[in-house]
């Protein structure tokens, strides 16, 4: 190992190590602790004292063993490899690493990001003597049936191709050689390395108007996260976070997804590697994992791990954005992983701030939500990427002033907030209409190819909204006189509502048909509902009974719409004629 400084240890503090004699050490630093050679950053600096936070468990190691300086920040590889990898926070292989040493790996083991035997065919898109800077697309490689690698040149690269060749190469043979106007040769490779707590630059940021869809109806028509947008999922245990966020990840439609356990508990992370692998893309019947990058770091895992991870997942995700992918970013949870910053802050003995977190912590929450975004990157060919991160939030006892919540919610703009009472009525997405928002809802119209039915659907999605407002006053009334108070026209908005909450809002998750919806699904449904309530109203107006419109057959089919399969769409149409036809003959025999 190149090293120019050595100290020694003089204290240990659980995942916090102080070190002596490291005059010089940088912030940020990677060192190698102890005779176990665990691997540890520097995050304080006294003098020739460092403060060092530990990836590994610590026991058993006491003052006096070494700590090497790498002189290096803490990295990531990035290059052919990643996709269908699972890692740990900082980017060992965890499917390796348990081939290598079973179901519990030594500490100190240190085993590389991307295998470095593998060959990988690379085809150049430039030729020899061309110009070339930071960020061009330089070539490509076939990395899965889904996703083709663009080989970049890294950052702080500039010059003339000299020489580049096709063939098979490894993540670390060289690929072409870049001459400097100064004469200095730079060999380029398939792999890069990029220091995780600093954001890749990007060309220019753009206005995120695209919506990104999730086949989740609750999000999509009432609380929509756009391409490079950032969202927030607050909610007590056993409201469905880890849930919403697993059908995030399977239905989200980004070329890319990273999906972060961030000090979650293993039997989740378990249902998460198991699931991945066996489900299957929506759009090209692929399997999922194809374009999916898994880093888990479970509760058990030594804490200062967890608070590297998340810089870990956004560091790839930036890197599959500026080949000009879209991406999406499943963080579960923040808490954790501000847990794990309140443990080590404690350590280094900083001034608490509310409720013992660092004084920081705001300012590292808002660090990492705005490296989201949809942007021009840096480089040529031109092109466009996206990031967007959805982040879990597990505050104690559902409580939304906590500081996490709070912090979060000063810098995202999607905020779909968990509730328990709907979770207990099994009510799923528990997500609360009533409190939750999103400021890209007007971007919503954007989603349909017909302009028309976009104008449409922002609006009825304001009468639904409208609708689920007055049952919330409505409901008030009931429990205070009882129903028979409430006019006909006021019994039909309840049970609108009622209809909408359960036949349109509720999703199973778990059903083959309606755990994902397309938007012109989801356009068909509201508008079935809402016009099966327009023209209960003129019935209503003509005479007619509430109670005769509740008992028409077609009210079973509105509620079983949402299991019509997306190449039927048309059924949903029929019913909503359907429903006219026995709400007109209502209405004739009135008047006869």
């Amino acid at each position: 190992m190149n090293t120019r400084r050595q100290g020694k240890i003089v204290k240990v503090a659980g995942p916090v190590v102080v070190a002596e004699d490291m005059a010089g050490a940088r912030m940020y630093d990677v060192v190698r602790v102890g005779k176990l050679n665990l691997i540890g950053e520097i995050v304080e600096l006294h003098g020739d004292l460092a403060s060092v936070q530990v990836y590994e468990e610590t026991v058993g190691i006491g003052p006096g063993e070494p700590v090497v300086d790498t002189e290096a920040p803490l990295s990531v590889e990035l290059g052919p490899g990643l996709i269908e990898s699972i890692y740990d926070g900082i980017q060992r292989p965890l499917n390796l690493l348990y081939e290598a040493e079973g179901a519990f790996m030594s500490r100190g083991t240190a085993m590389p990001g991307l295998n470095r035997d593998k060959k990988w065919h690379f085809k150049p898109t430039v030729e020899s003597q061309t110009k070339v800077a930071p960020g061009d697309i330089i070539g490509e490689v076939v990395e899965t049936t889904l996703v083709t690698q663009k080989i970049m040149v890294p950052h702080g690269v500039a010059g003339t191709v000299q020489r580049i060749a096709e063939g098979d190469y490894t993540v670390v043979e060289t690929v072409g050689i870049v001459m400097a106007d100064d004469g200095t040769e730079t060999e380029l490779k398939l792999m890069q390395s990029c220091p995780v707590r600093n954001a890749r630059p990007v060309g220019r940021r753009l206005a995120p108007n695209r919506v990104l869809v999730t086949g989740q109806r609750v999000i999509d028509t009432f609380f929509p996260i756009a391409k490079g947008g950032t969202a927030c999922i607050p909610g007590p245990f056993g409201t469905g976070k880890t849930v919403v966020q697993h059908q995030l990840a399977k239905w989200v439609d980004a070329e890319i997804v990273v999906y972060v356990g961030c000090g979650e508990r293993g039997n989740e992370m378990t249902d998460v590697l198991t699931e991945f692998p066996k489900l299957k893309d929506p759009r090209s019947g692929e399997p999922l994992m194809k374009r999916s990058v898994l880093i888990a770091n479970t509760s058990n895992m030594p804490v200062a791990a967890r608070e590297a991870s998340v810089y870990t997942g956004i560091t790839i995700a930036e890197y599959f954005r500026d080949m000009g992918y879209t991406v999406a970013l499943m963080a579960d949870s923040t808490s954790r992983w501000a847990e794990a910053m309140r443990e080590i802050s404690t350590r280094l003995e900083e001034m608490p701030a509310e409720e013992g977190y660092p004084a920081y912590l705001a300012a590292r929450i808002a660090s990492f939500y705005e490296r989201a975004g949809r942007v021009e990157c840096i480089g040529s060919p031109p092109r466009e990427g996206a990031l967007s991160i959805i982040g879990a939030v597990s505050p104690p006892g559902g409580d939304l002033s906590d500081s996490v919540v709070q912090a979060t919610l000063h810098v995202v703009k999607v905020f779909w907030s968990l509730l328990g009472r709907l979770a207990y009525q099994r009510h799923f997405p528990a997500i609360d209409w009533m409190t939750s928002y999103s400021f890209y809802k007007e971007y919503l119209k954007n989603c349909f190819e017909d302009k028309e039915q976009g104008r449409e659907m922002d609006e009825l999605t304001v009468q639904a909204m409208a609708l689920l407002e007055q049952e919330s006053e409505l409901l008030e009334i009931v429990r205070l006189v009882g129903a028979e108070a409430l006019s006909p026209a006021d019994r039909l908005a309840l049970e609108t509502a009622r209809s909408i909450r359960e036949d349109f809002l509720h999703q199973n998750a778990f059903h083959k048909v309606d755990t994902y919806t397309l938007m012109l699904k989801q356009y068909e449904m509201l508008k079935m509902v809402l016009n099966f309530h327009k023209q209960a109203l003129e019935a209503i107006s003509a005479g007619v009974e509430t109670a005769e419109i509740f008992k028409l057959p077609v009210r079973e089919e509105i509620a079983r719409a949402k299991y019509i399969p997306q190449e039927d769409i048309a059924k949903i149409a029929q019913i909503r004629q359907t429903a006219n036809e026995q709400i007109k003959r209502l209405q004739t025999t009135e008047v006869s």
